[in-house]
């Protein structure tokens, strides 16, 4: 039995890394899945790849017409909408907005991060719930993807994490929401760490011994000493998008190798 069968599912920022990921294991467990992104060739591609399970549709999450286009699609093709990942995300780091610490960070800057990661996720969670509701809906689960940067300070990235914690605490506010109007949609946060993503790339240097002194840099501090991958996030979206979760509401689900455990180093290995 697989454990999406039967279930729409709508997937932002899919066109690689996470969303992505998402997008595959969704359609292998047998959802029908909506794979969206602001570049509309990669989400294509994406959904070419997976094959009959997937239609690619363009949506910047920062427009709300765009939200009401997609999900009206979703419906109009599938009768219910039953997931939704509100995964698209951006650093600010491409293209360059300047600096992003809270002294030299322009309000541009700050504005550009928060309309897309957490204005684009309030839109994914407003129009989920008034496709999922009944009478029209049959409940789901909205999925939101904030990061282990929404729960601690991040200097040189004031905007990302302030952003990503606002979609952690937003989550838990849809949560209590829905179940106080009886509607029957779950909404959870997952924070990922370190994941080995497009997003990362600016960051790892041009050439392969960049790339490595970067990686064994940002795993120096990771007890499980690896970078993640993005199906490592894409299996616990996997799980709140089943029944398997029914009971599992206003949760948030970190995805980090171990560091928020409270350990400040990597385990000794002999």
């Amino acid at each position: 039995m697989q454990r999406l069968s039967g279930k729409t599912a709508l997937i932002t920022g899919a066109a690689s890394g996470i969303g992505r990921a998402c997008a595959v294991m969704f359609a292998g467990q047998g959802a029908a899945v909506l794979v969206t992104d602001i570049n509309l060739p990669g989400a294509r591609a994406v959904a070419a790849e997976i094959g009959r399970a997937a239609t690619a549709l363009m949506l910047d999450v920062r427009v709300e017409e765009d939200w009401s286009r997609a999900v009206a699609r979703a419906v109009e093709a599938h009768r219910y909408l039953d997931v939704v990942v509100n995964n698209a995300g951006i650093t600010g780091f491409v293209p360059p907005m300047g600096p992003h610490d809270p002294e030299h960070a322009s309000l541009e800057a700050w504005r550009a991060v928060h309309a897309t990661n957490l204005d684009g996720v309030f839109l994914g969670c407003k129009h989920a719930i008034g496709a999922m509701k009944p009478p029209g809906g049959r409940g789901g689960s909205i999925i939101n993807i904030s990061s282990r940067s929404g729960q601690v300070g991040i200097s040189r990235a004031a905007a990302y994490a302030s952003s990503k914690a606002g979609v952690r605490n937003h989550s838990k506010t849809v949560a209590l929401y829905c179940a106080e109007m009886g509607y029957g949609i779950r909404c959870n946060s997952i924070h990922p760490g370190a994941i080995l993503t497009p997003m990362w790339e600016p960051l790892l240097g041009e050439t392969p011994e960049e790339r490595a002194a970067a990686i064994a840099e940002f795993t120096a501090e990771v007890p499980l000493g690896r970078m993640g991958a993005p199906e490592d996030v894409a299996a616990m979206a996997l799980y709140l998008a089943s029944d398997e979760s029914l009971y599992v509401t206003g949760s948030e689900f970190v995805i980090d190798g171990g560091i928020l455990a409270g350990s400040a180093a990597a385990p000794k290995r002999e």
